[in-house]
C-alpha cells in the first residue's frame, strides 16, 4: 500500500491533519500524530487539498535537505509545536526554515518556501508560526571592525551581505556563503492567502515577494528584520482591477536594505504594486534604507489608477532614511513624505493617525534589538571615490579600438545588509503594546 493511500484510508481528522517532526518523525510513517512524517515537503505532496500540516520544532530544509519547500496546493502550514504535539509555542517550539552552506548547491534560485497555487477563488493558504532565515547561507564579509573595507560596526557578528554581482578581497570573506538572488516566500497564488506569526529575517532578496491572481492575501503578526530589497511586496496579477487586495497590518518591520551599497534605490518596508488594492496599518516600520513605504508605482493605465484603493492608517514610524512614504515627483525624481502629512498624500483613501514615534516608545522597542546593530544603523557613513586614467595602456587600447575609456569607483559604507542575530529577533515580538508585532496569544488564534 502506497503512503497516499494509507493517509487516504485513515479516519477523517487524520486524513485533514497530517503531522511533522523532524526529530521524531520517518518519512516512512503515515502521518498520525503517534507516527508523524519526518520532511515537511513529503507532507505537502501527500496532504489532500484543505489539510493542516502541523509542524514541530527543528529546521526543514525541504526534499532531500535541499534548502527550500514548494508548496502547491490549498492547505494550511502550521508551525510551533512540540514534538508530541500537545503543546503549541512559536517562540518555545521554533519551527525553522533556515537553509545553511550545506544547501549553496542545491537552493538554487528558489524561495526559501514558493507557493504556486491558482484555481479556486475561495481556496485557503494559510502560513502560521514559521520562522525564515537566510542569513546562515548568504555572503558577508568577516566582521573585521578595524577595517573599513569590510563595513562591520564593532559588536556585529559579520560584515556587509555581498551583492551577487561583487567580488571583493578574498581576505575579507567570511568562509562559506552564496550570492543568490533568492526570496523568503516567493510565488504567486490565487484565493485567500494568509501569512502570520511568522519571523522573515535576513532576506537577501525580499522577505515576501508575491503574485496575487485574484483573491485576498493578509499578511499580519509578522517580524520583518534585516531584509533586501523590501520586507514585502505583492503585485496584482490580473488585468481587471479591484480583483486582488492585500492587508499588510499589526507586522514589526526593522532594517530593510537597499538593493545596493551605493543606496540609492529600493529599501522598502512595504511596496504598493499596481493591480492590487493595499490597506496597510497598525504597523510598525522603522530603520527603512530608503523609505517605510513605496507608493511610487503608478499605473500606465490611468483609469486603473483611479480605480486603484490604497491606504495606510494609524501605523508608528522612526528612524526611515528618506521618509515614511516615497511617492513619484512628477519631474522623474521621488518625493519624501513624513508621518504628519499623509492626509494630503492624495493617492491614500485611508491616511488617519500614522505617526512618528514617541520618545518612549522609542526607547521601548530600542531596548529590544540588538544594541550593536542599531548603533551601526544609526552612525551609517560611506564615501565614493572614482579615478580616471586616460593614458592608461588599456584605456589607450580601448581608444584605438574606438571603445569608451573605463575608469574606477570606490563604494565604502560603514554597514550594509549585515546579518542581525538569530536570537535576538524574538525579543521584538510585543515590543510596542497595541502596535506591530505582539505576543504569544496572537500566535494562537
Amino acid at each position: 500500500m502506497s503512503d497516499v493511500e494509507k493517509i487516504t484510508n485513515e479516519s477523517t481528522e487524520t486524513t485533514n491533519k497530517l503531522y511533522v517532526s523532524i526529530n521524531n518523525g520517518s518519512n516512512r510513517n503515515d502521518g498520525s500524530q503517534s507516527s508523524p512524517l519526518k520532511d515537511l515537503q513529503k507532507a505537502i505532496d501527500l496532504a489532500p487539498e484543505g489539510a493542516t500540516i502541523c509542524v514541530a520544532e527543528g529546521n526543514y530544509l525541504g526534499s532531500l535537505d535541499q534548502g527550500w519547500v514548494k508548496v502547491n496546493k490549498y492547505i494550511s502550514i502550521v508551525g510551533g509545536y512540540s514534538d508530541d504535539f500537545l503543546q503549541r509555542d512559536p517562540i518555545k517550539f521554533r519551527t525553522t526554515m533556515r537553509p545553511g552552506v550545506e544547501q549553496i548547491k542545491t537552493s538554487g534560485n528558489q524561495g526559501v518556501m514558493d507557493i504556486r497555487v491558482v484555481g479556486k477563488r475561495d481556496g485557503v493558504v494559510l502560513i502560521d508560526g514559521i520562522i525564515f532565515d537566510r542569513g546562515q547561507i548568504s555572503m558577508y564579509l568577516a566582521p573585521l571592525h578595524d577595517d573599513e573595507r569590510a563595513a562591520a560596526p564593532e559588536g556585529c557578528e559579520t560584515g556587509r551581505v555581498v551583492n551577487v554581482d561583487e567580488s571583493p578581497a578574498v581576505a575579507l570573506m567570511q568562509p562559506a556563503g552564496m550570492k543568490s538572488a533568492f526570496q523568503l516566500i516567493s510565488g504567486e497564488a490565487e484565493g485567500n492567502i494568509t501569512i502570520r506569526n511568522c519571523v522573515f529575517l535576513n532576506g537577501y532578496h525580499f522577505g515576501i515577494q508575491m503574485a496575487c491572481k485574484g483573491g485576498h492575501f493578509d499578511v499580519s503578526n509578522n517580524l520583518f528584520v534585516s531584509n533586501r530589497m523590501a520586507a514585502c511586496e505583492v503585485r496584482g496579477g490580473l488585468a481587471q482591477p479591484n480583483t486582488c487586495s492585500i492587508a499588510f497590518h499589526d507586522n514589526t518591520v526593522l532594517f530593510t536594505w537597499c538593493r545596493t551599497k551605493l543606496m540609492e534605490d529600493m529599501g522598502y518596508g512595504f511596496r504598493y504594486m499596481t493591480g492590487i488594492d493595499a490597506d496597510v496599518y497598525n504597523n510598525i516600520i522603522g530603520c527603512s534604507n530608503y523609505g517605510a513605504l513605496d507608493r511610487s508605482y503608478v499605473d500606465a493605465d490611468k483609469s486603473k489608477e483611479t480605480q486603484r484603493v490604497t491606504s495606510a492608517w494609524n501605523n508608528l514610524f522612526f528612524g526611515n532614511r528618506n521618509g515614511d512614504i516615497v511617492l513619484p515627483s512628477g519631474g522623474g525624481g521621488w518625493t519624501f513624505v513624513l508621518a504628519k502629512n499623509f492626509e494630503d498624500v492624495n493617492q491614500l483613501v485611508k491616511y488617519e493617525d500614522n505617526r512618528e514615534m514617541n520618545e518612549a516608545e522609542v526607547n521601548a522597542i530600542s531596548e529590544k534589538m540588538d544594541a550593536p546593530y542599531l548603533k551601526g544603523f544609526i552612525g551609517i557613513t560611506g564615501s565614493q571615490t572614482s579615478s580616471f586614467n586616460p593614458n592608461s595602456s588599456i584605456n589607450q587600447f580601448r581608444s584605438a579600438l574606438g571603445m569608451n575609456m573605463q575608469g574606477a569607483e570606490t563604494v565604502r559604507v560603514s554597514m550594509y545588509g549585515n546579518r542581525y542575530p538569530f536570537e535576538k529577533v524574538f525579543d521584538l515580538f510585543g515590543a510596542v503594546e497595541g502596535y506591530g508585532a505582539q505576543k504569544i496569544d496572537a500566535f494562537m488564534k
